[in-house]
């Protein structure tokens, strides 16, 4: 009986993950907003598309945040509550009318919202299926992922028979529904499951880390850098992805929007292929791997002529590779510094998530433009390459030499 209201409780809170992701992930379609709100705000492309930055800072505080939150109140009045802001902040965003209150409710309230919801509904789930983190994980971020593509059409399809504001009224009312009867179906996960399970899973953890030990190492902020370039690079290409196929590219508005479907799918492909591919071969070369394709797909940007093919092989790689980093780091971050504290560990590098794509959008309002930060971003991936190669496994903390130059094993069987 009691096996039996387990499952049902799992099983639920699987299918109401699954439907709050995707509801989440409809943030992922915000570059198909640029040109209408920047001909109703009177604002260049580039200064509207800074809303995306802020969206995606916000979202990383609030995701490091909702821990504390689903502690306090429960996984499923946090992930109500989230759905209730995300809703308002883009009923609000519709009655915009300066680029103040644009950032304040599509950029700070949306992302606060979307973040809210989105780590804590994924780790809560996982966390109710020990022997199958995998497929629980790509469930969820799978979900999220796809409602970028599923959002692309109810939103071009919402903008070209009701206009902006309409679009927003309706757009937010549908999210806040998914959300709320997603979050009432949930429950919160067992701690001591998730707990034994990890240990199990890993191969040989000598020491969890804690924050504080981990900020001491040159690892922790190695693994920072890594993850702030490649959110850097997919986020900001996420955010103008269709800008750029217009005003780059120089492809009519229609084909420049595929770019949003193409994004989508790559990004999902991403999270898959690269999420199992860590449970198989060390995570940190997957990492690397991942840097090299979004290098491959920033540097066509930069150097091919560009053509529709060309322009969304492009952002496919770069949406491939933030797919899979963004699936596989929490995992990789559990490998250097333990499982017990990775929630602590990670919530501060997944910062970068942020922070990356406010710093993009912040070199191409003050140098006018993509091409100065596709620059930036190349370069970024150079270094961060160079890192992911050298990276070494950090030592026991507070020990001897010999054993701090003991490796902990990043491959998992």
């Amino acid at each position: 009986m009691n096996t039996q209201l387990s499952n049902s409780k799992r099983m639920l809170t699987l299918a109401g993950t699954v439907l709050t992701q995707f509801a989440l992930g409809s943030v992922y379609t915000w570059s198909l907003f640029n040109s209408p709100l920047s001909e109703k705000l009177g604002d260049p492309i580039s200064q509207v598309a800074f809303s995306f930055g802020i969206l995606s800072l916000a979202l990383a505080v609030a995701s490091s945040l909702s821990g504390k939150l689903q502690e306090r109140f429960g996984v499923r009045n946090v992930t109500i509550g989230a759905g209730l802001l995300l809703g308002v902040s883009l009923v609000l965003t519709a009655h915009a009318s300066n680029l103040f209150m644009l950032y304040l409710f599509a950029g700070l309230l949306v992302g606060f919202a979307d973040g809210t919801g989105y780590l804590m509904t994924l780790t809560n789930c996982v966390k109710f299926f020990p022997e199958r983190k995998g497929l629980a994980s790509a469930c969820a971020i799978g979900a999220y992922g796809l409602g970028s593509l599923g959002f692309k059409f109810i939103n071009m399809y919402l903008l070209e028979h009701f206009g902006l504001a309409q679009t927003f009224n309706l757009w937010g009312g549908l999210a806040m529904v998914m959300v709320i009867i997603g979050g009432l179906m949930m429950t919160d996960a067992p701690k001591q499951t998730a707990k034994v399970a990890d240990a199990e899973d890993t191969a040989e953890v000598t020491h969890d880390f804690t924050l504080a030990e981990a900020i001491k190492t040159s690892q922790f902020w190695m693994l920072a850098v890594m993850f702030l370039t490649v959110c850097m690079s997919g986020l900001y290409v996420i955010g103008v992805a269709k800008d750029v196929g217009q005003n780059y590219v120089h492809l009519d508005g229609s084909t420049a929007a595929s770019a949003v479907a193409v994004i989508a799918v790559a990004n999902l492909m991403g999270r898959l292929v690269l999420g199992i591919m860590s449970d198989r071969v060390a995570r940190i070369r997957v990492i690397a791997l991942a840097l090299v394709v979004c290098l491959v797909g920033v540097s066509s940007l930069l150097f091919l002529h560009l053509n529709s093919l060309s322009f969304f092989f492009a952002v496919a790689c770069i949406a491939f590779s933030f797919g899979g980093t963004i699936t596989v780091y929490p995992s990789l971050v559990s490998d250097f510094f333990g499982l017990n504290n990775v929630t602590k560990n990670y919530g501060l590098i997944y910062l970068g998530f942020g922070v990356g794509s406010f710093a993009g959008s912040i070199i191409a309002s003050l140098f006018g433009g993509f091409v100065a930060t596709f620059y930036v971003m190349l370069a970024l991936l150079v270094v961060s390459l160079v890192m992911a190669i050298t990276i070494k496994m950090p030592g026991t903390p507070k020990s001897d030499h010999a054993n701090a130059s003991r490796s902990i094993p990043v491959q998992q069987n």
